[in-house]
């Protein structure tokens, strides 16, 4: 069975996080589908095989009208899986993005190799789509901050621990305290203990991102644009105005541009985010 409407070329972009794997199909600049898996370090090229292809049926999608696979990967045990996922089971070798190659962004980074493939795709993706100067704030296992210059060169960010690994240590060390819904609490003085913790963490949290993006914002010369992605980001832009934009899946566009650029295309830049 075809896929209604598609007459080019099918880019799969995978992206391959600590905590969860997403999976996209683009024909072009088009998004036609996309799946997010649980990261699982072990799990064979098969294995993978098997979720994924029974996903694209589920969608109308076959094996043999997807013409190329793009590869962002921060789990080096599963990298090598999914590269010979795409060459056995869908009959392309992959582009795995790194500061090895051409991406179109300068890294100003003191050591290139240190930067993860996701915040390569970001840095493309935001000076493509939204522009530049751009802060990036990717709220996944954890959150990072990346500078975009005005002249589009990747400078270099912050991490600190995502919100999810935040919540399991404390949980995890505080044998009295339950875990609570993630959302924002009815004031920051918390009367009780679950709305105590939803301040700490959710308006703690929006704290942090307006500090460190005024801080960010300043040494890019005082104006930028600010990007949300990741799987909370939608919650954490809800509880401050120092968000700009919600990208979900700004990576996955990284992604798709980057391959663009190698296969000779300009990488249409538009979506809608």
């Amino acid at each position: 069975m075809g896929y209604p409407g598609v007459v080019s070329e099918i880019l799969l972009a995978i992206d391959v996080g600590n905590t969860n794997t997403v999976f996209a199909a683009f024909d072009g600049p088009t998004l036609l589908a996309d799946w997010r898996l649980s990261t699982q370090p072990h799990r064979t090229a098969d294995e993978w095989a098997v979720q994924l292809l029974g996903l694209c049926a589920q969608r109308g999608l076959a094996s043999r009208e997807i013409g190329a696979v793009v590869l962002a990967s921060v789990v080096p045990d599963l990298t090598p899986a999914m590269v010979d996922l795409a060459a056995r089971y869908l009959g392309h070798d992959a582009l795995v993005v790194s500061h090895e190659i051409e991406t179109g962004v300068a890294i100003r980074y003191d050591r290139p190799g240190e930067v993860g493939a996701d915040r390569l795709c970001d840095a493309v993706a935001a000076r493509a789509l939204y522009g530049a100067p751009a802060v990036v704030i990717d709220f996944g296992t954890a959150t990072t901050f990346n500078a975009i210059s005005a002249a589009g060169d990747y400078l270099g960010g912050a991490i600190a621990p995502g919100i999810g690994i935040a919540v399991d240590a404390l949980f995890e060390h505080a044998a009295r305290l339950a875990r609570v819904e993630l959302r924002r609490p009815p004031r920051a003085i918390g009367a009780n203990t679950e709305h105590a913790l939803q301040s700490g963490i959710i308006l703690g949290y929006a704290g942090m991102v307006e500090a460190m993006t005024r801080h960010f914002t300043s040494e890019l010369g005082g104006h930028a644009c600010v990007i949300a992605t990741g799987g909370l980001a939608s919650l954490m832009a809800g509880q401050t105005p120092a968000i700009d934009v919600v990208d979900p899946l700004l990576t996955l566009h990284g992604l798709r541009l980057i391959y663009a650029r190698h296969r000779g295309g300009a990488g249409d830049a538009q979506h809608d985010p």
